[in-house]
Protein backbone atom coordinates (compact mmCIF):
# COMPACT_ATOMS: atom_id res chain seq x y z
CA UNK A 1 0.00 0.00 0.00
CA UNK A 2 1.44 3.39 -0.99
CA UNK A 3 1.31 6.25 1.45
CA UNK A 4 0.15 9.72 0.33
CA UNK A 5 1.70 12.97 1.58
CA UNK A 6 -0.49 15.03 3.81
CA UNK A 7 -1.15 18.70 2.97
CA UNK A 8 0.89 19.81 5.96
CA UNK A 9 3.94 17.82 4.84
CA UNK A 10 3.57 19.15 1.28
CA UNK A 11 3.44 22.72 2.59
CA UNK A 12 6.46 22.11 4.77
CA UNK A 13 8.35 20.67 1.79
CA UNK A 14 7.39 23.72 -0.32
CA UNK A 15 8.49 26.09 2.42
CA UNK A 16 11.80 24.27 2.69
CA UNK A 17 12.35 24.50 -1.05
CA UNK A 18 11.48 28.22 -1.09
CA UNK A 19 13.81 28.81 1.84
CA UNK A 20 16.59 26.97 0.06
CA UNK A 21 15.98 28.94 -3.14
CA UNK A 22 15.94 32.20 -1.20
CA UNK A 23 19.17 31.28 0.56
CA UNK A 24 20.75 30.37 -2.79
CA UNK A 25 19.69 33.71 -4.30
CA UNK A 26 20.93 35.60 -1.25
CA UNK A 27 24.30 33.83 -1.43
CA UNK A 28 24.54 34.65 -5.14
CA UNK A 29 23.75 38.31 -4.42
CA UNK A 30 26.44 38.41 -1.72
CA UNK A 31 28.96 36.86 -4.12
CA UNK A 32 28.12 39.45 -6.77
CA UNK A 33 28.43 42.24 -4.22
CA UNK A 34 31.82 40.96 -3.07
CA UNK A 35 32.96 40.64 -6.69
CA UNK A 36 31.80 44.20 -7.39
CA UNK A 37 33.68 45.44 -4.31
CA UNK A 38 36.85 43.66 -5.45
CA UNK A 39 36.45 45.11 -8.94
CA UNK A 40 36.00 48.59 -7.47
CA UNK A 41 39.05 48.12 -5.25
CA UNK A 42 41.08 46.94 -8.24
CA UNK A 43 39.92 49.95 -10.26
CA UNK A 44 40.84 52.37 -7.48
CA UNK A 45 44.23 50.81 -6.71
CA UNK A 46 45.42 49.96 -10.22
CA UNK A 47 43.75 52.59 -12.44
CA UNK A 48 42.43 55.58 -10.50
CA UNK A 49 45.14 55.52 -7.86
CA UNK A 50 48.26 56.09 -9.97
CA UNK A 51 46.54 57.98 -12.79
CA UNK A 52 44.06 60.28 -11.01
CA UNK A 53 44.12 60.23 -7.22
CA UNK A 54 47.89 60.32 -6.67
CA UNK A 55 48.56 63.18 -9.14
CA UNK A 56 45.73 65.26 -7.66
CA UNK A 57 46.92 64.67 -4.10
CA UNK A 58 50.48 65.55 -5.10
CA UNK A 59 49.23 68.69 -6.82
CA UNK A 60 47.36 69.86 -3.73
CA UNK A 61 50.29 69.02 -1.44
CA UNK A 62 52.68 70.85 -3.74
CA UNK A 63 50.46 73.94 -3.66
CA UNK A 64 50.60 73.83 0.15
CA UNK A 65 54.41 73.57 0.30
CA UNK A 66 56.12 76.51 1.99
CA UNK A 67 59.40 78.11 0.90
CA UNK A 68 61.44 75.92 3.26
CA UNK A 69 59.59 72.69 2.61
CA UNK A 70 57.01 73.11 5.37
CA UNK A 71 53.25 73.43 5.23
CA UNK A 72 51.79 76.80 4.30
CA UNK A 73 49.69 78.90 1.97
CA UNK A 74 52.54 81.01 0.64
CA UNK A 75 52.04 79.68 -2.90
CA UNK A 76 48.43 80.86 -2.93
CA UNK A 77 49.55 84.21 -1.53
CA UNK A 78 52.14 84.51 -4.30
CA UNK A 79 49.57 83.55 -6.92
CA UNK A 80 46.84 85.95 -5.82
CA UNK A 81 49.33 88.59 -4.71
CA UNK A 82 50.87 88.82 -8.16
CA UNK A 83 49.60 92.08 -9.75
CA UNK A 84 49.34 90.30 -13.10
CA UNK A 85 46.99 87.61 -11.77
CA UNK A 86 43.91 89.82 -11.96
CA UNK A 87 44.64 90.59 -15.60
CA UNK A 88 45.26 86.92 -16.35
CA UNK A 89 41.96 85.87 -14.78
CA UNK A 90 40.15 88.70 -16.57
CA UNK A 91 41.63 87.68 -19.92
CA UNK A 92 40.73 84.05 -19.25
CA UNK A 93 37.10 84.90 -18.42
CA UNK A 94 36.80 87.29 -21.37
CA UNK A 95 38.00 84.67 -23.86
CA UNK A 96 35.91 82.00 -22.11
CA UNK A 97 32.61 83.89 -22.31
CA UNK A 98 33.27 85.21 -25.82
CA UNK A 99 34.35 81.87 -27.27
CA UNK A 100 31.96 79.58 -25.42
CA UNK A 101 29.06 81.99 -25.79
CA UNK A 102 29.49 82.33 -29.55
CA UNK A 103 30.16 78.58 -29.92
CA UNK A 104 26.97 77.80 -27.98
CA UNK A 105 24.86 80.14 -30.12
CA UNK A 106 26.37 78.71 -33.30
CA UNK A 107 25.89 75.14 -32.09
CA UNK A 108 22.21 75.70 -31.22
CA UNK A 109 21.63 77.44 -34.57
CA UNK A 110 23.28 74.57 -36.48
CA UNK A 111 21.30 71.96 -34.54
CA UNK A 112 18.04 73.85 -35.18
CA UNK A 113 18.75 74.06 -38.89
CA UNK A 114 19.74 70.38 -39.13
CA UNK A 115 16.66 69.21 -37.19
CA UNK A 116 13.86 71.56 -38.22
CA UNK A 117 15.07 72.59 -41.70
CA UNK A 118 16.75 69.48 -43.08
CA UNK A 119 18.40 69.80 -46.48
CA UNK A 120 20.11 67.35 -48.83
CA UNK A 121 23.30 66.28 -47.12
CA UNK A 122 22.14 67.27 -43.61
CA UNK A 123 22.81 63.77 -42.30
CA UNK A 124 26.31 63.86 -43.76
CA UNK A 125 26.93 67.22 -42.07
CA UNK A 126 25.73 65.76 -38.77
CA UNK A 127 28.12 62.81 -39.10
CA UNK A 128 30.98 65.17 -39.92
CA UNK A 129 30.25 67.27 -36.82
CA UNK A 130 30.27 64.10 -34.71
CA UNK A 131 33.63 63.14 -36.22
CA UNK A 132 34.95 66.68 -35.79
CA UNK A 133 34.93 66.40 -31.99
CA UNK A 134 37.61 63.69 -32.27
CA UNK A 135 40.10 66.10 -33.87
CA UNK A 136 42.83 67.64 -31.68
CA UNK A 137 42.26 71.33 -31.07
CA UNK A 138 45.68 72.45 -32.27
CA UNK A 139 44.87 70.91 -35.68
CA UNK A 140 42.05 73.44 -36.06
CA UNK A 141 44.46 76.23 -35.17
CA UNK A 142 46.98 75.13 -37.81
CA UNK A 143 44.18 74.75 -40.38
CA UNK A 144 43.09 78.34 -39.77
CA UNK A 145 46.70 79.49 -40.15
CA UNK A 146 47.01 77.69 -43.50
CA UNK A 147 43.74 79.30 -44.65
CA UNK A 148 43.48 82.74 -43.04
CA UNK A 149 47.01 83.49 -41.84
CA UNK A 150 48.98 86.32 -43.40
CA UNK A 151 50.57 83.72 -45.72
CA UNK A 152 47.49 81.52 -45.92
CA UNK A 153 45.80 80.55 -49.16
CA UNK A 154 42.75 82.78 -48.65
CA UNK A 155 44.85 85.79 -47.66
CA UNK A 156 47.25 85.36 -50.61
CA UNK A 157 44.31 84.86 -52.96
CA UNK A 158 42.67 88.10 -51.82
CA UNK A 159 45.98 89.93 -52.11
CA UNK A 160 46.43 88.81 -55.72
CA UNK A 161 42.79 89.36 -56.61
CA UNK A 162 42.70 92.96 -55.40
CA UNK A 163 46.39 93.69 -56.19
CA UNK A 164 47.21 94.62 -52.59
CA UNK A 165 50.70 95.37 -51.33
CA UNK A 166 50.31 93.33 -48.12
CA UNK A 167 48.10 90.36 -47.18
CA UNK A 168 44.72 91.68 -46.01
CA UNK A 169 44.20 89.09 -43.26
CA UNK A 170 46.38 89.43 -40.20
CA UNK A 171 44.27 88.74 -37.12
CA UNK A 172 44.88 85.12 -36.17
CA UNK A 173 47.72 85.55 -33.68
CA UNK A 174 45.78 87.23 -30.91
CA UNK A 175 42.35 87.39 -29.34
CA UNK A 176 40.52 87.26 -32.67
CA UNK A 177 42.25 84.12 -33.84
CA UNK A 178 41.85 82.33 -30.50
CA UNK A 179 38.14 83.12 -30.32
CA UNK A 180 37.59 82.06 -33.95
CA UNK A 181 39.44 78.76 -33.47
CA UNK A 182 37.62 77.94 -30.23
CA UNK A 183 34.23 78.77 -31.74
CA UNK A 184 34.94 76.54 -34.75
CA UNK A 185 36.24 73.70 -32.59
CA UNK A 186 33.72 73.71 -29.73
CA UNK A 187 30.46 74.51 -31.56
CA UNK A 188 30.02 70.82 -32.55
CA UNK A 189 30.12 69.89 -28.85
CA UNK A 190 26.86 71.83 -28.48
CA UNK A 191 25.22 70.44 -31.61
CA UNK A 192 24.92 66.83 -30.47
CA UNK A 193 23.25 67.39 -27.05
CA UNK A 194 20.91 69.92 -28.66
CA UNK A 195 19.92 67.47 -31.41
CA UNK A 196 19.32 64.78 -28.79
CA UNK A 197 17.11 67.19 -26.86
CA UNK A 198 15.17 68.14 -30.00
CA UNK A 199 14.58 64.45 -30.72
CA UNK A 200 12.57 64.11 -27.50
CA UNK A 201 10.15 66.90 -28.41
CA UNK A 202 6.49 66.14 -29.02
CA UNK A 203 6.02 67.49 -32.53
CA UNK A 204 2.26 67.65 -31.98
CA UNK A 205 2.79 70.56 -29.60
CA UNK A 206 4.73 72.45 -32.25
CA UNK A 207 2.07 71.75 -34.88
CA UNK A 208 -0.64 72.86 -32.46
CA UNK A 209 1.18 76.13 -31.79
CA UNK A 210 1.56 76.77 -35.52
CA UNK A 211 -2.10 75.96 -36.14
CA UNK A 212 -3.03 78.56 -33.53
CA UNK A 213 -1.17 81.23 -35.48
CA UNK A 214 2.19 81.32 -33.70
CA UNK A 215 5.06 82.43 -35.91
CA UNK A 216 8.53 80.86 -35.97
CA UNK A 217 9.98 83.00 -33.18
CA UNK A 218 7.01 82.38 -30.91
CA UNK A 219 7.24 78.64 -31.51
CA UNK A 220 10.98 78.70 -30.84
CA UNK A 221 10.85 80.72 -27.61
CA UNK A 222 7.45 79.66 -26.23
CA UNK A 223 7.37 75.96 -27.12
CA UNK A 224 10.72 74.53 -28.22
CA UNK A 225 13.08 76.35 -25.85
CA UNK A 226 11.14 75.60 -22.61
CA UNK A 227 10.99 71.92 -23.52
CA UNK A 228 14.51 71.51 -24.88
CA UNK A 229 16.42 73.79 -22.49
CA UNK A 230 17.99 70.99 -20.36
CA UNK A 231 19.79 69.54 -23.39
CA UNK A 232 20.78 72.98 -24.66
CA UNK A 233 22.01 74.00 -21.20
CA UNK A 234 23.99 70.76 -20.81
CA UNK A 235 25.71 71.30 -24.16
CA UNK A 236 26.42 74.93 -23.32
CA UNK A 237 27.93 74.11 -19.92
CA UNK A 238 30.03 71.36 -21.50
CA UNK A 239 31.26 73.89 -24.06
CA UNK A 240 32.23 76.33 -21.28
CA UNK A 241 34.00 73.55 -19.38
CA UNK A 242 36.06 72.43 -22.37
CA UNK A 243 36.86 75.99 -23.43
CA UNK A 244 38.06 76.85 -19.93
CA UNK A 245 40.58 74.01 -20.08
CA UNK A 246 41.72 74.71 -23.65
CA UNK A 247 45.48 74.94 -24.07
CA UNK A 248 46.49 73.81 -27.57
CA UNK A 249 44.78 76.66 -29.42
CA UNK A 250 46.16 79.21 -26.96
CA UNK A 251 49.66 77.81 -27.38
CA UNK A 252 49.50 78.02 -31.18
CA UNK A 253 47.55 81.26 -31.73
CA UNK A 254 48.07 83.16 -28.48
CA UNK A 255 50.46 86.09 -28.71
CA UNK A 256 52.97 87.14 -26.07
CA UNK A 257 50.43 89.64 -24.72
CA UNK A 258 47.60 87.10 -24.49
CA UNK A 259 48.24 85.34 -21.18
CA UNK A 260 45.41 83.18 -19.88
CA UNK A 261 45.32 81.02 -16.77
CA UNK A 262 46.51 77.78 -18.47
CA UNK A 263 49.36 79.65 -20.17
CA UNK A 264 50.31 81.38 -16.90
CA UNK A 265 50.41 78.03 -15.08
CA UNK A 266 52.53 76.54 -17.85
CA UNK A 267 54.94 79.52 -17.74
CA UNK A 268 55.26 79.37 -13.95
CA UNK A 269 56.14 75.67 -14.10
CA UNK A 270 58.47 75.62 -17.13
CA UNK A 271 59.94 79.13 -17.38
CA UNK A 272 59.98 80.44 -13.81
CA UNK A 273 60.40 76.94 -12.32
CA UNK A 274 58.04 78.02 -9.52
CA UNK A 275 56.21 74.74 -9.05
CA UNK A 276 54.28 75.64 -5.84
CA UNK A 277 52.79 78.78 -7.45
CA UNK A 278 51.99 76.84 -10.61
CA UNK A 279 50.33 74.15 -8.49
CA UNK A 280 48.29 76.80 -6.65
CA UNK A 281 47.06 78.18 -9.97
CA UNK A 282 46.29 74.67 -11.16
CA UNK A 283 44.23 73.99 -8.02
CA UNK A 284 42.28 77.22 -8.57
CA UNK A 285 41.60 76.21 -12.16
CA UNK A 286 40.66 72.70 -11.01
CA UNK A 287 38.08 74.15 -8.64
CA UNK A 288 36.59 76.21 -11.45
CA UNK A 289 36.42 73.14 -13.70
CA UNK A 290 34.87 70.96 -11.01
CA UNK A 291 32.23 73.62 -10.33
CA UNK A 292 31.27 73.69 -14.00
CA UNK A 293 31.28 69.90 -14.10
CA UNK A 294 28.99 69.69 -11.06
CA UNK A 295 26.61 72.12 -12.75
CA UNK A 296 26.77 70.05 -15.94
CA UNK A 297 25.93 66.86 -14.04
CA UNK A 298 23.00 68.57 -12.34
CA UNK A 299 21.55 69.84 -15.61
CA UNK A 300 22.21 66.52 -17.37
CA UNK A 301 20.40 64.69 -14.57
CA UNK A 302 17.38 66.92 -15.10
CA UNK A 303 17.53 66.21 -18.83
CA UNK A 304 17.50 62.45 -18.19
CA UNK A 305 14.56 62.76 -15.77
CA UNK A 306 12.70 64.89 -18.29
CA UNK A 307 13.28 62.32 -21.04
CA UNK A 308 11.66 59.66 -18.87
Amino acid sequence: MSSLSTPDSADALGDARRAATFASHAAAVRRRERAAQWHLLFLVVVVLGPLVIYPLVRLVLLSLTGPHGGFGFQAYGAFFGNPETRGVIGTTLWILFASAGLASLLGVALASMLFFKPFPGARLVTRFLELFVAFPSFLVAFTLIFLYGSQGSVSIGLQRLFHLQTPPLDFLFGVGGVILAEVVFYAPFVVRPTLASFATLDMRLIEAARSLGANGLMVAFKVILPLAWPGIAAGTILCFLLTLNEFGILLVLGSAHLITLPVAIYSSATVDLDLPTAAAGAVVMLMMSLSLYALYRQVNRRKVRGAR
